[in-house]
C-alpha cells in the first residue's frame, strides 16, 4: 500500500512484549480505526518491541516492509514499558503521541476521542478511564480492588484529579511530552502515572474521559512484585514532589539542631547538669591536651588509608591532599545531616582530582565498611573479655537499668554491627558463586526502574569491596590501618575519662573506654542528628556509668568532652583544609547533592569549582 504523501501529525505506539500472537490483528485494527477519521498520510504506527524472545519482532519487521504506515522500533534488551514507549516517540514524527495496549482492552471506537482531545488543542494530555462515577469498568477482584487501592492512593499523596492514572489509553502533544520526559524517572508500569502526576503539576491540561474496557488475556502485571514496585514510585514521587522542595539544607540543619537541642532539654529532667559542669571543670587539663594530641595523630592515618583505599581502585594521590579531603568531608558530616559530609568527600576528589564520581563514592562505601567491621570487632573483642572475666551481668544490669535514651542508642549500635557482619558474609558469598544474588533478590520485591538502580548500586558496591579486599595484602594494610585509627579514637576517649581521675586501673579503663567508645560510633551512624550527637553521648554514657560504677555527671562530662574535642579537631582541620584547597563547603554540598540526584558524567567531564570556572586535574597531584 503506498502511502499519500502528508505530513504526519498522529503517532500511535503499540508497546509489545511477546505478542506473537495478536501483534498483526492489532496493528490491523489499529490502521482501520486511524483511516477512519485521519488524512492518508497524516499518521504511523510505531510497534515499540520491547526485548522479546518469540516471533514479535520478525512479525513486526514484516508489517512494516509491507506498509509503510507502520514502523518497528527494536530493541534488543528489555526496556520495561515505560523505556520502550520514551524510545519509540523519541522516534515518531507526529505531533500527537499516543499509545494504547496490544490487547485492544479499550474499545478503539474511543480512539478519534483520544486524538482529537489533543489534535483539537483541547487538551495537552488525554487518558483513558475505567473508574469515572457511573462508568466503572467490571473487572475481576483481583485486579479490580488493586487498581482502586493504587489510584486512591496516588489522588490521596500525589494530589491528582484523575480517577485512573494506568488505562493503557493516552495521548500527549509533543510539547508536553517533550516538556515532561526529563522529569519522569520510571521506565516501567510506574511510568503512566508519573507522567499524568507531573503534567498535572506543570499545568497542562489533563482530559480523562469514560472508556468501555474488557479484560483480555492474562495481565503482564506481576500483582505483588510490580505492584510492590508502583508503590515504591508512589513514595517516590510523593517525596520529590511534596517534600523535597520544602528541606532545605536550611531547614534540614535548623531541624538536626532542634532535636539535638530538645534531646538536651530534656536530659536535663533527670541530670543535674550544674554537677556535669562542675566535673568538667575539674578534669585534669594536661591529660586532656594530650587526649588532643593523640585524636590529630588518627588523621594522617585516615589519609593514608583513604590512599590506599583509592590506589586499589587505580588512582594514585597524595596522603596530604587525601587528608584535606577527608577533614572537609567529615566537617560537612558535623554541620549537616543525614551524613550530606561523605558525598561531599567525592565532590572534592572529582573537582581537584579528575576522580570520577562513582569511584569517590565506591571508595567512601569501602572505607564505611572497614570502619564498622573494625569497630564491631573492638566492641565484639572487649564484650568477649567481659565474658571471660564475669562482667556479662554487669553488661546486662547496665542495658536493663538504663535510660530509655541509653537502650535505644546501644539497640541501635548492636543493629548497625550485626548488619556490617551479615553484609560483609553475603558480599564473601556471593563473590565465591556463579550466580547474581544482588539482583535475584532485588527482583523478589520489583523490577521497576528503581528495582534495577538499586541493584546496580549494590552490585557496584559489591564489586568495589571485593576489588579492595581482593588481595590479603590490601585487607592487610586498610584493616591495620582502620585499627590503627579507631585505637586512638579509642584512646583519646580513655585519657578524657582518666582525666575526670575515675579511680579505674590502666586495664580496667582501657577496657571500659575500647567498649563504650566503639558502641557509641556504632550509635551514631544512622544520621539522626549532625555528626551523631546525643546517641554518641547516650551510648557512652550507659556503658561507662555501668562498667564502673561512676556516676552519670562524671559519665557525662567525659562524653562530652571526649566528643566535643574530637570535633573541635575535626571543624579547625577541615577549615584549615577548604583554605588551602580552594574549597566552598556550602558549594560542595550544592554540587554533590546535584551529582547524586543526576548521576555520575564521562570521566573526562570537568568539575565545576566554586567560583564558577572549571579544572582540570594538575599534574603534580599525581604520583
Amino acid at each position: 500500500m503506498a502511502q499519500s504523501p502528508g505530513r504526519i501529525e498522529v503517532s500511535v505506539v503499540l508497546p509489545a512484549y511477546n505478542e506473537a500472537g495478536t501483534l498483526r490483528e492489532t496493528v490491523e485494527r489499529t490502521l482501520d480505526a486511524l483511516a477512519a477519521f485521519m488524512p492518508d498520510g497524516g499518521f504511523e504506527v510505531l510497534v515499540a518491541e520491547d526485548g522479546c524472545d518469540d516471533r514479535t519482532p520478525d512479525i513486526a519487521a514484516a508489517m512494516a516492509a509491507e506498509d509503510p504506515r507502520v514502523r518497528h522500533v527494536h530493541s534488543d534488551e528489555r526496556l520495561g514499558r515505560g523505556g520502550a514507549l520514551e524510545r519509540a516517540f523519541d522516534a515518531a514524527d507526529g505531533d500527537v503521541l499516543a499509545y494504547f495496549d496490544t490487547d485492544l482492552a479499550t474499545d478503539l471506537a474511543h480512539l478519534e476521542e483520544l486524538i482529537e482531545r489533543v489534535r483539537s488543542g483541547e487538551a495537552d494530555v488525554a487518558t483513558g478511564s475505567r473508574w469515572i462515577p457511573g462508568r466503572e469498568a467490571d473487572r475481576p477482584a483481583k485486579r479490580g480492588i488493586p487498581s482502586r487501592g493504587f489510584n486512591g492512593l496516588v489522588r490521596l499523596l500525589l494530589r491528582s484529579g484523575l480517577r485512573d492514572h494506568q488505562c493503557g489509553f493516552k495521548a500527549f502533544s509533543r510539547a508536553a511530552f517533550e516538556d515532561l520526559r526529563d522529569e519522569v524517572e520510571d521506565d516501567h508500569w510506574f511510568w503512566d502515572t508519573e507522567m499524568l502526576v507531573r503534567a498535572q503539576r506543570s499545568g497542562y491540561r489533563v482530559a480523562e474521559f469514560p472508556v468501555e474496557w474488557e479484560p483480555k488475556g492474562d495481565t503482564k502485571v506481576d500483582l505483588v512484585r510490580d505492584v510492590f514496585g508502583m508503590g515504591s514510585g508512589i513514595l517516590r514521587t510523593w517525596w520529590q514532589l511534596s517534600v523535597q522542595p520544602r528541606v532545605t539544607r536550611r531547614v534540614s540543619l535548623t531541624a538536626g539542631t532542634l532535636l539535638t537541642v530538645l534531646a538536651i532539654v530534656l536530659m536535663t529532667q533527670y541530670i543535674d547538669f550544674g554537677s556535669v559542669l562542675a566535673e568538667m571543670r575539674a578534669a585534669d587539663p594536661t591529660l586532656v591536651a594530650v587526649a588532643t594530641v593523640v585524636y590529630v595523630f588518627s588523621w594522617p592515618l585516615r589519609g593514608l588509608r583513604y590512599r590506599d583505599i583509592l590506589r586499589d581502585l587505580g588512582y594514585r594521590e597524595r596522603v596530604g591532599f587525601l587528608t584535606g579531603a577527608v577533614f572537609i568531608s567529615q566537617t560537612g558530616n558535623l554541620v549537616f545531616p543525614a551524613r550530606a559530609g561523605d558525598a561531599v568527600r567525592a565532590y572534592v576528589v572529582k573537582a581537584r582530582r579528575d576522580i570520577p564520581y562513582s569511584s569517590g563514592f565506591a571508595s567512601l562505601a569501602v572505607e564505611r565498611v572497614f570502619d564498622l567491621l573494625t569497630i564491631s570487632l573492638l566492641a565484639g573483642t572487649v564484650l568477649v573479655g567481659f565474658t571471660f572475666t564475669g562482667g556479662t551481668a554487669a553488661v546486662a544490669r547496665t542495658l536493663t537499668g538504663a535510660p530509655r535514651s541509653g537502650q535505644v542508642a546501644v539497640v541501635v549500635a548492636s543493629a548497625v554491627g550485626l548488619a556490617a557482619v551479615f553484609a560483609v558474609i553475603a558480599i564473601v558469598a556471593s563473590a565465591r558463586s556463579e550466580t547474581n544474588f544482588v539482583r535475584r533478590a532485588v527482583y523478589r520485591v520489583s523490577t521497576d526502574t528503581y528495582a534495577d538502580a538499586v541493584a546496580s548500586v549494590i552490585e557496584q558496591f559489591v564489586v568495589d569491596v571485593q576489588r579492595v579486599a581482593g588481595s590479603r595484602s590490601g585487607v592487610g594494610r586498610i584493616g591495620a590501618a582502620s585499627v590503627a585509627i579507631w585505637s586512638l579514637d579509642v584512646l583519646t576517649a580513655v585519657l578524657v575519662l582518666a582525666a575526670f581521675d575515675v579511680g579505674l586501673d590502666p586495664a580496667r579503663l582501657l577496657a571500659v573506654g575500647f567498649f563504650a567508645v566503639s558502641v557509641g560510633n556504632l550509635a551514631k551512624v544512622l544520621p539522626l542528628s549532625p555528626g551523631g550527637v546525643g546517641l554518641y553521648e547516650g551510648a557512652f554514657t550507659l556503658l561507662v556509668v555501668g562498667l564502673t560504677g561512676v556516676g552519670y555527671p562524671v559519665a557525662i562530662g567525659a562524653a562530652v568532652l571526649d566528643h566535643a574535642l574530637k570535633n573541635l579537631v575535626t571543624v579547625v582541620g577541615g577549615v584549615g583544609a577548604m583554605i588551602v584547597l580552594n574549597v566552598s563547603l556550602t558549594t560542595a554540598v550544592e554540587k554533590s547533592a546535584d551529582r547524586t540526584e543526576a548521576g555520575d558524567g564521562a570521566d573526562g567531564e570537568t568539575a565545576e569549582l566554586p567560583d564558577g570556572g572549571a579544572e582540570t586535574p594538575p599534574d603534580d597531584g599525581r604520583t
